[in-house]
């Protein structure tokens, strides 16, 4: 990660909806952003659809098994999976790691110990150069607090932020100057068959909150054919 970013973006790849939730908002409660996949076409849309610093892959998926996606995973880049599933045979584990997986964990887990080795992981990888609590970005006078969740306009109010409102700006924040697919958008998404035009409306909102003119937009615009970017520079500090 550069020094520009924020928390790490964890892609959560598992079929069991409620595992897959619970898992995420217990992530993102240690100062992580995550992306949710379903199986494994969605995590492989999730990967080309924007930065992701380290995958937590479940074995068992639908649609293509979980070693199978850790080996394309591994033969396409560097970025560090953490295997988490329930299947209890050693052989699983060594085949797991020979595949190229940086960790691995057995089904039940105790949250606390995926998070201090998804830790360990990122620092043996250099994914996690600096800790996420506490930070603030800023851009064109407005400066969003990662920890609090929370939006401070040019002149300091407080701007109202849905949880939706947050994970859009947040990832708008992170990808700085670089442009965000609807896909990308779609996967921050609690509704994963929003259609464009639902997109399109969450992003006016934000658009209204930020006094982006919809006609012109300065802060969050449209690029044509690739999506959303937000404009100008974004600072990051303590």
């Amino acid at each position: 990660m550069s020094q520009t970013s924020a928390a790490p973006v964890l892609l959560v790849v598992d079929d069991d909806r409620e595992i897959r939730n619970l898992l995420s908002d217990h992530l993102e409660q240690h100062g992580f952003r995550t992306v949710k996949a379903a199986d494994g076409r969605a995590m492989k849309a999730a990967l080309e659809a924007g930065p992701v610093d380290l995958v937590v892959l479940d074995l068992n998926l639908p649609d293509e098994d979980g070693l199978s996606l850790c080996r394309g995973i591994r033969a396409a880049s560097k970025i560090p999976v953490i295997i988490l599933t329930a299947r209890g045979d050693p052989i699983d584990r060594i085949v797991g790691l020979e595949m190229g997986a940086d960790d691995y964990m057995a089904k039940p887990f105790e949250p606390r110990e995926l998070v201090a080795r998804i830790r360990t992981v990122l620092r043996r990888t250099g994914g996690e150069a600096t800790t996420s609590e506490g930070r603030h970005a800023d851009f064109s006078g407005w400066s969003l607090d990662i920890a609090a969740r929370a939006l401070t306009a040019p002149d300091g109010r407080l701007a109202p932020l849905s949880g939706a409102d947050f994970d859009l700006l947040h990832a708008l924040v992170r990808n700085g100057g670089k442009p965000l697919s609807r896909e990308r958008i779609r996967a921050l998404s609690t509704v994963a068959d929003a259609d464009d035009r639902a997109i399109d409306l969450r992003v006016s909102r934000l658009r209204q909150k930020l006094g982006d003119d919809a006609k012109a937009p300065a802060l969050i615009r449209t690029v044509r054919s690739l999506g959303y970017m937000l404009a100008g520079p974004v600072t990051w500090r303590a």
